[in-house]
């Protein structure tokens, strides 16, 4: 008999050890949707909190478009996002390592910081050690391509010289993730 009361409680509507999203019949606050959405994407950029407020100030600064669209753009112009962006790595943690360890050129010169600017006419190619190490990147390139995932219209990639070059800057409409910038603006502004 009390075998069954245990199997019972077990059976519940959602299994055991499976958590809730949130609690029932509580709504998430005004700031709680701005933190949540700054988190998303402070945490798909890999950044920390104060780098992404310094970004944010600087996104604020500039005097064309709105400042949510400037933060946008410029988180997509880090060096550590264009890796990723054309490929030469699987995820922007992998993109900022071989940018740190010095594995990445722009316009020929070694960058060891993930958070620098490319600008328009820039090439960023890898430096020969990992050519020479050419299964690898092939693998990786491939493996994204097969994926489905295609180079933003903001870069160019000669898959054949393994170079990418940056086109333009990048408009809202390049960055396909579902973010609204709105919140993020409206969080800091107060």
């Amino acid at each position: 008999m009390v075998a069954m009361e245990k199997e019972k409680k077990v059976t519940r509507e959602k299994d055991s050890g499976e958590q809730t999203s949130k609690r029932p019949g509580r709504k998430l606050s005004e700031y709680g949707k701005q933190l949540q959405e700054k988190q998303k994407v402070r945490n798909m950029y890999g950044m920390r909190e104060r780098q992404f407020r310094k970004f944010f100030k600087a996104a604020i600064q500039r005097r064309e478009g709105t400042p949510g669209e400037n933060l946008l753009s410029m988180l997509e112009r880090r060096i550590d996002n264009t890796v990723y962006r054309l490929k030469f790595a699987t995820s922007r943690a992998q993109a900022r390592q071989i940018i740190v360890h010095g594995h990445v050129l722009v316009n020929g010169s070694k960058v060891y910081s993930p958070s620098s600017m490319v600008s328009v006419g820039d090439v960023i190619t890898l430096a020969q050690n990992v050519v020479q190490k050419a299964v690898f990147l092939e693998q990786v390139i491939d493996k994204r391509l097969k994926m489905g995932i295609k180079v933003p219209d903001w870069l160019e990639l000669d898959k054949k010289e393994r170079k990418g070059q940056v086109l333009r800057y990048p408009v809202r409409s390049d960055v396909q993730v579902p973010i609204e910038e709105h919140l993020i603006v409206e969080l800091y502004s107060k």
